[in-house]
């Protein structure tokens, strides 16, 4: 498999996860000109433009954070509870932080005007005050064994000082022990992160 990605993105996710997993994989850096580290084409690869992308060994490309996430936990058997409500929880929380947080933090990669990043932080707040109930004192979000929702909890949750919200204090503590796991650290070292 290769993972196409771009350093600190939420591709991280899916790389912390593949690290995660012990599963073979390789690396593709994609530039801002959408030119991957051979010189090709991105949209030739994916046409959506943008990342992550899991190239398959068939050549069968998969997108988006939650299929790719889903598609690693099940190749492996890790990362995902096989049954129960855990396992729903799990997907329902890769949702929630695509579309309730992920999708907020729009206003500040971008030239946005004040009242947008303003409507934008109070969403955030509500949606990680939401998490910070889930997770309670687990040490992850679903339960108190890492699943494929918390490798993408920690990019959102790596990105939100740029908008200025601060994070519950449970959420911070485990950003914080998450931060320091072997498959983080191995994954900021192979996207060049410090």
């Amino acid at each position: 498999m290769k993972l196409f990605y771009y350093p600190a993105a939420c591709s991280l996710a899916d790389h912390i996860a593949l690290i995660e997993t012990g599963l073979p994989y390789g690396l593709s850096g994609i530039d801002r000109e959408k030119k991957t580290e051979d010189g090709r084409d991105f949209l030739s690869i994916n046409p959506k433009g943008y990342i992550p992308a899991l190239e398959l060994e068939d050549g069968t490309i998969l997108t988006e954070n939650q299929i790719i996430l889903n598609y690693i936990a099940e190749r492996s058997g890790k990362l995902l509870p096989e049954g129960g409500i855990a396992r729903w929880r799990t997907l329902e929380a890769l949702a929630f932080m695509s579309s309730e947080i992920h999708t907020n933090y729009a206003p500040f990669f971008r030239d946005f005007p004040e009242p947008e990043k303003v409507r934008a932080r109070e969403k955030l707040k509500k949606a990680f005050a939401i998490l910070a109930d889930q997770m309670g004192q687990k040490q992850f979000l679903i339960a108190d064994e890492m699943t494929i929702a918390d490798c993408y909890l920690f990019w959102v949750l790596m990105v939100a000082p740029k908008s200025g919200v601060e994070l519950p204090e449970n959420l911070q503590a485990c950003f914080d022990r998450m931060r320091v796991r072997s498959s983080v650290i191995q994954a900021f070292a192979e996207e060049g992160l410090a």
